[in-house]
């Protein structure tokens, strides 16, 4: 038996803005999410830059490149937004996010891949855990302990981001893991992870065996809590095949 990725995504504009500035991408080795910020037109133009310029990385992967390809990745994707910058100075401080999770060709081994406040969850045996930190200055107050997570949720400045794709320097964080048959992977925007508590998410995400289905229900959760932001969300099963 080989270990294979099966995925789907949605995404919603949400209830207050009026275009939408998430990407996602659901393939067979790769799923990705990106949140542009730096205003409608530009926001938009950064996510769409880092998913095109990753979504070329959906391929049979040696377990041993997961993390180079996801590192070129996200630095042809940083200079190709640099570069869209230079074309058009009105561009300047637009950026995304980008939470990406590749699958190894043998099924053995993931890689991921993170910067922003795009998160990625994953539910192992009904346990939900947070695999991403986020890039926040919460966050960084939080783990300062000068607040706890409930405080940081009512912060503020809990929208400021500390780092994403802005063409400049950035350190993402990249990790590999043992994939195991039965997870279930959730990537999000933060309107998603903003507005829809943890463990409402696990419930939804061992509540919903379809996937389909699943992520129409957190779409449908964000929106209910009154969807302030676009919410972006990638629902991604490993499954045993012959």
């Amino acid at each position: 038996m080989t270990l294979k990725l099966r995925s789907t995504g949605a995404t919603d504009r949400g209830l207050i803005r009026s275009g939408n500035q998430d990407a996602f991408h659901a393939g067979t080795w790769l799923v990705a999410v990106a949140d542009g910020m730096g205003g409608m037109a530009a926001g938009d133009l950064a996510s769409s830059i880092a998913m095109q310029t990753v979504a070329p990385l959906d391929l049979e992967t040696p377990e041993d490149a997961l993390v180079a390809a996801l590192r070129g990745g996200i630095e042809l994707a940083s200079g190709r937004i640099r570069q869209a910058v230079e074309e058009d100075p009105e561009r300047q401080g637009m950026g995304t996010t980008l939470t990406a999770l590749l699958f190894a060709r043998t099924g053995s081994c993931l890689a991921l891949a993170h910067v922003g406040d795009s998160r990625a969850y994953l539910l192992r045996e009904g346990v939900l855990k947070q695999i991403t930190r986020d890039d926040t200055f919460v966050q960084m107050l939080i783990d300062q302990g000068l607040i706890t997570p409930e405080q940081a949720s009512s912060h503020p400045r809990r929208a400021v981001v500390t780092q994403a794709l802005q063409g400049g320097e950035v350190s993402p964080a990249y990790a590999t893991m043992v994939p195991w048959a039965g997870d279930r992977w959730l990537l999000c925007s933060d309107g998603l992870s903003n507005v829809v508590r943890a463990d409402t998410l696990a419930e939804v995400l061992a509540g919903h065996v379809d996937r389909e289905e699943c992520a129409r229900r957190l779409i449908d959760l964000a929106l209910r809590a009154g969807g302030p932001d676009n919410v972006t969300v990638v629902v991604a099963d490993v499954v045993a095949e012959d």
